[in-house]
């Protein structure tokens, strides 16, 4: 009993230990910060206004352009947010931080969870921070229930690609192929996730891989509780959210697993 007891203290210990010091990386690294709001806010701001006059296929007309466009701009900003989490395990992998975390007495559970804990808060920072700024630009959302059911869905977003991020780091040695990598598949996936126009101006085989992207049913259910609008049930989106969730956070525990402490 004691063992156990003993045993869980210590998992514990390592979590909060992992998602504290994700935490205190956030705040110290203000320019990096600082860095990754800007481009989402400069597409809020120049999109938001270049195409306020513009309709977009089946955008309701008492939708503005800005209030179509804020909650694809914090799926946008969750989607970069959350590949940092993986380039940081490569990052701690280089300076030998990984090794200490992988030869501790603790389960590669307990550091799986830590790092997405960690990642999932300050992704949510800086998603919320998005938010806020967008209110001097004109953006309300509809209710506070909608703000909180919001969050739940910031919460899905934030752990499927942070399990992707996990995932596609623990194949790789150094942050350079993994750069490559995922600056090659970010922008498909943000751009095929109705983030920025419905996808149903798309033509209909990219439809079908939109339909695949999980960020799109976060975009769509984001949408459907700040502003009321959404093209499919809210339930649908949750749903298709949880799934991808489970799967992509059961697939980054597995190869993190698999991760040598070398």
């Amino acid at each position: 009993m004691t063992d156990g007891s003993g045993r869980l203290g210590r998992e514990a210990v390592a979590v909060y230990g992992l998602w504290k010091r994700d935490l205190v990386r956030f705040w110290r690294a203000k320019s990096r910060v600082v860095g990754l709001l800007l481009g989402p806010f400069f597409i809020l701001v120049f999109f938001g206004f270049g195409f306020s006059d513009a309709r977009f296929g089946s955008i309701p007309s008492s939708l503005s352009y800005l209030e179509y466009l804020v909650p694809g701009i914090l799926g946008f900003t969750m989607l970069f947010s959350a590949s940092f989490t993986g380039l940081a395990v490569l990052s701690d992998r280089e300076v030998g931080f990984l090794k200490e975390i992988l030869v501790a007495p603790v389960s590669r559970t307990a550091v799986v969870v830590g790092r997405i804990a960690g990642g999932a808060t300050t992704t949510m920072l800086q998603a919320l921070l998005i938010l806020v700024l967008a209110v001097p630009l004109g953006f309300r959302p509809v209710s506070l229930v909608g703000v909180g059911v919001a969050v739940v869905f910031l919460v899905l977003v934030a752990a499927t690609f942070i399990g992707l991020g996990l995932a596609m780091a623990s194949q790789f040695k150094d942050t350079q192929g993994y750069n490559l990598i995922v600056n090659f598949a970010l922008f498909p996936l943000a751009f095929l996730s109705g983030a920025f126009y419905p996808l149903s101006n798309l033509p209909a085989p990219l439809q079908v891989v939109g339909y695949l992207n999980p960020l799109t049913y976060g975009v769509d259910g984001l949408r459907g509780a700040l502003v009321g609008y959404s093209e499919r049930a809210l339930v649908v989106d949750f749903g298709a959210m949880v799934i991808a969730a489970v799967l992509t956070v059961a697939l980054g525990a597995a190869l993190f697993r698999r991760v040598e402490a070398v």
